[in-house]
């Protein structure tokens, strides 16, 4: 029995031997690989960091017990400083061997250390230097395991965008940290129609004394929407401050960024009272089990008193990074460093596994407390934002921004439905603002000058601040339209428009209401909305009366160029048809005043279609034929033009042209402290001392009525909305005429580059656009100018007398068949004559005898022609015996007595030349023997 418990005790010595012998040999095996640490331990974020790297160890290797690697993590303090962050990391590469740097935590150090690790090849890894001016694209060394900070400013400029602040004021610190994102900042808020008017940088080294003087300078300025981009030192100490002044009240808005929302939580409650209603931006964490987990395990006694920050997360993910990258790179090279026996700077020397180790950091992909894990392009790629606002000692989430093209939700799952809402402001929920206040604040109380007018009062009038007129309502519909708050006081400005809205340029305004033209070199210094009223400037003239018992008044129809020229066609008409039918028409023969008379009285008899000579050559029935025609429309024409003047009073401008007004030195009138006044003279050439200023229709009225010679004016210049204006209340004795020289309108002013611009401009298109709107607003200030506008038609229209433009075509078709007849007529009687007057030509006698001689060749008669043989026809007809005479023979005496008669009609023709043997009844001027004698 004892034999038997020696035996076992023998074998039991031997197994925890052997067992000994395993741990030994697994102790062998197990490599410890130096990590180097930089940190501020005196600051949260350095001590938050700290604990949770320490925990990350102790919960990755006891999920990884199995790995053959071990960090070994050696931590030193920069102390805030540049240059012992720097020494520290050059130490630990120096003698330490350190494989990786995890930190620095500030990015000023961060930017020479990542220098170092370049050098000496050793991965530089940051959870905390966050700045855009780090890239790890420039640094093949340098990792950053946290979102660039200018992943933010999308999410920040759809912020100000919700809530249409036009003006935002940045404040940051003046380190790397501050300067390097606010060109990513300014960017983003311009390209939501925002603008920055002033920076505000803040030193990390200011005293309490030196933040308060710039805080007071900052409430000196008109906009109360800030942006704070700051470290959680300063920040707190600013905001603290910021309250003490009375800057966190109602009226105010403060948006902060990741840096300082990122340690909220573990922040005094001093500071956290001082930021109530402070909305704040940061990457959205998961609420995993495993982050609940690792929260409970964070608050047991004896841990960290402090809550947790996002930048612990990311210090406790990235030590699992680089454990995993550690034990896949494997130990070769491990403890291996191509040194220098030199110990200066330059020599450091390089590591040999840097980088294998830092190309495994950036292929790694898991899931961890802070969300997924994946670096691109040498960082994590950023991921949703929250939006919470800070009430009391608690911090409420209003919304997320999701990406680009979702934008802001409330919910994190993206709803398509809600993203279609018009109104942006309903993707958040309803914050609670600095003040205890719900009221949004708006971008800063506007200073709005309006010109002092003393007529013109429908336009724009002003009475103990308050503004009233068309101007002013159009104004108050716009702001109505308008998708925020526009808070703003109005203040009289005495003098021109110009120099009111100078007034801007020199920062006295930050916009000018009422009715300012917009004009080219006035948008060299201001920038104008869209307008709001119709354009154009005109002249405005007295009228004259003309009465209907005008003795004279029968002549107005035609102008005198249509009397001149239809009495000429007339004249030409008459001469064609006495050319065409002279030598075969006895009723155009006779004495030449007889043949004079019957020219002027055919042609003028058909104006009232009272002629009776017969035509009988088929070109005069052309060319008659037409001129009916023409007649025809001019006696309609003139029939009713006569009719409307008898009928409708007379009335007509006195002037009409400026040129008139100009060459005769005519008194014109203007409107004062307007731009007219610069316009005549620059654009239409009138002399200055021929101007004259006024101020209301009264003194418009009783200059037109005295007239230029009674010390009055010919007429008056303006917009045409106020001449609209002045002739609806004296529309009977005024009307606009002349050209119309383009203007834009009316239009409201302000700065250049202003975003109130837009805004504004999309706001007047929604009321201009509203006709129920705009017609309301037009009938309280002008009533009804129906009436006028009739009359102005009247006198634009019923007045005119017609001229020959107006019948050209029935002219030149009238005179085109008319020449065309009267040439072939007379190219047919020049072939008939031709051997008669071929021998005319080459006689010897002077070229007036041979006019004479063919104006005798034409006055004859043409015997051959149609009219005539029908008579001499008619004339044998009558002499000619009836079938039952003896014989069938003609007597001798018959025969003889026919001879006489065609003899007697040629010796009267030539003896009296007066062309009536064949007119009116021919038989009976023929003498016809009885034949029964």
């Amino acid at each position: 029995m004892t034999t038997q418990k020696h035996v076992l005790s023998f074998f039991f010595i031997l197994l925890l031997a052997g067992l000994g012998s395993i741990q030994l040999s697994m102790a062998k095996e197990v490599i410890r690989i130096p990590v180097g640490v930089v940190l501020d331990l005196n600051s949260s974020v350095g001590a938050i960091a700290e604990s949770c790297m320490t925990m990350a160890l102790s919960d990755f290797y006891a999920k990884h017990a199995h790995y053959r690697t071990r960090l070994d993590l050696l931590t030193r303090n920069s102390a805030d400083d540049i240059v012992t962050a720097a020494s520290e990391a050059w130490y630990m590469m120096k003698k330490e061997k350190v494989q990786a740097i995890i930190g620095p935590q500030r990015s000023a150090e961060a930017k020479f250390v990542m220098e170092l690790g370049r050098k000496a090849k050793v991965p530089i890894i940051s959870f905390s230097a966050t700045s855009p001016s780090l890239s790890p694209s420039r640094s093949p060394f340098f990792v950053r395991t946290a979102f660039d900070d200018s992943a933010q400013v999308k999410a920040i400029a759809a912020i100000i965008e919700a809530y249409s602040w036009l003006e935002v004021v940045l404040v940051y610190e003046d380190t790397d940290y501050g300067n390097g994102l606010i060109p990513y900042l300014v960017d983003a808020i311009q390209e939501v129609g925002a603008r920055v008017p002033y920076r505000s940088v803040i030193p990390p080294s200011s005293n309490d004394a030196e933040i308060r003087r710039e805080l007071r300078r900052l409430n000196s300025t008109s906009t109360r929407i800030f942006l704070v981009h700051m470290t959680a030192s300063l920040g707190i100490k600013f905001f603290i401050l910021a309250k003490k002044i009375g800057m966190m009240s109602e009226g105010y808005a403060w948006i902060v960024t990741e840096g300082l929302s990122t340690l909220l939580d573990p922040v005094s409650s001093e500071a956290m009272d001082s930021m109530e209603g402070v909305l704040g931006v940061r990457p959205h964490i998961p609420g995993t089990k495993y982050l609940k987990d690792f929260m409970i395990r964070w608050k047991k006694p004896n841990k960290m008193t402090a809550d947790h920050n996002l930048f612990g997360l990311w210090a406790y993910d990235t030590v699992w990074a680089l454990a995993m990258a550690v034990e896949k790179v494997g130990i070769e090279n491990s403890s291996s460093m191509k040194q220098n026996v030199s110990t200066n700077l330059a020599s450091l020397g390089t590591s040999a596994m840097g980088k294998t180790l830092i190309e495994t950091v950036l292929s790694l992909k898991f899931r961890n407390l802070s969300g997924n894990f994946q670096l691109v392009k040498g960082q994590l790629e950023p991921s949703t934002f929250e939006i919470f606002n800070v009430i009391g000692n608690k911090e409420r989430i209003i919304g997320y921004w999701i990406d680009q093209q979702k934008g802001l939700s409330r919910q994190l799952n993206y709803d398509q439905s809600e993203a279609e809402k018009s109104d942006v402001k309903r993707k958040l929920k309803q914050p609670i603002w600095p003040g205890d206040t719900t009221d949004q604040p708006a971008t800063k109380k506007l200073t709005i000058g309006v010109p002092m007018k003393e007529g013109f009062n429908e336009f724009l009038k002003v009475e103990n601040k308050k503004i009233s007129g068309f101007a002013a309502d159009v104004f108050f519909a716009a702001l109505d339209k308008l998708p925020f708050p526009l808070p703003h006081d109005f203040f009289v400005f005495d003098g021109t428009y110009d120099d009111l809205l100078h007034g801007i340029k020199e920062g006295k305004y930050d916009a000018v209401v009422g009715d300012t033209t917009i004009v080219a070199y006035r948008s060299l210094y201001v920038d104008f909305t869209l307008p709001y009223s119709e354009s154009g400037v005109s002249m405005v003239v007295l009228v004259e009366n003309n009465e209907r018992d005008n003795i004279w008044i029968f002549l107005k129809p035609l102008s005198l160029d249509l009397w001149l020229t239809t009495g000429a066609a007339f004249i030409f008409t008459g001469f064609v048809i006495w050319v065409l039918e002279h030598r075969i028409n006895s009723e155009f023969r006779g004495p030449p005043q007889q043949q004079l008379g019957m020219i002027f009285w055919f042609s003028f008899s058909t104006l009232v279609f009272a002629h009776r000579e017969k035509v009988v050559n088929n070109w005069s029935r052309l060319v008659l034929i037409i001129w009916v025609f023409v007649v025809l429309i001019l006696t309609q024409s003139y029939t009713a033009s006569l009719a409307s003047m008898l009928t409708v009073q007379r009335l007509q401008p006195v002037l009409t042209d400026i040129r008139e007004i100009q060459k005769n030195g005519y008194y014109v009138g203007y409107q004062n402290n307007t731009f007219i006044k610069g316009f005549l003279i620059k654009n239409l050439g009138f002399k200055e001392s021929m101007l004259k200023a006024y101020d209301t229709i009264e003194e418009y009225n009783h200059a037109l009525s005295n007239g230029t010679n009674n010390g009055g004016v010919a007429a008056i210049f303006d917009e045409i909305p106020y001449l609209k204006l002045f002739i609806a209340k004296n529309c009977s004795k005024y009307t606009m005429v002349g050209p119309t020289y383009k203007t834009d309108g009316f239009g409201f002013a302000f700065p250049r580059g202003s975003p109130l611009v837009s805004y504004m401009s999309r706001a007047i298109l929604n009321v201009t656009q509203d006709k129920s709107k705009m017609d309301s607003i037009e009938e309280k200030y002008f009533g009804n100018q129906t009436i006028c506008d009739d009359q102005s038609a009247k006198i634009s229209s019923d007045g005119r007398s017609l001229h020959v433009y107006s019948f050209g075509g029935l002219f030149i078709i009238a005179g085109v068949v008319s020449m065309f007849s009267l040439l072939m007529y007379l190219y047919r009687f020049l072939c008939s004559q031709w051997p008669t007057l071929r021998t005319m030509i080459h006689s010897e006698i002077s070229f007036r005898s041979k006019m004479v001689e063919l104006a005798k060749h034409f006055d004859k008669k043409d015997l051959t022609s149609h009219p005539f043989t029908r008579r001499t026809s008619r004339i044998h007809a009558v002499d000619t015996p009836d079938d039952t005479t003896i014989g069938g023979v003609h007597d001798a005496n018959d025969m003889q007595n026919n001879s006489a008669v065609e003899n007697n009609i040629d010796v009267n023709e030539n003896e009296s030349n007066d062309g009536n043997i064949l007119s009116g009844d021919t038989d009976s001027s023929i003498h016809v023997p009885n034949l029964s004698s």
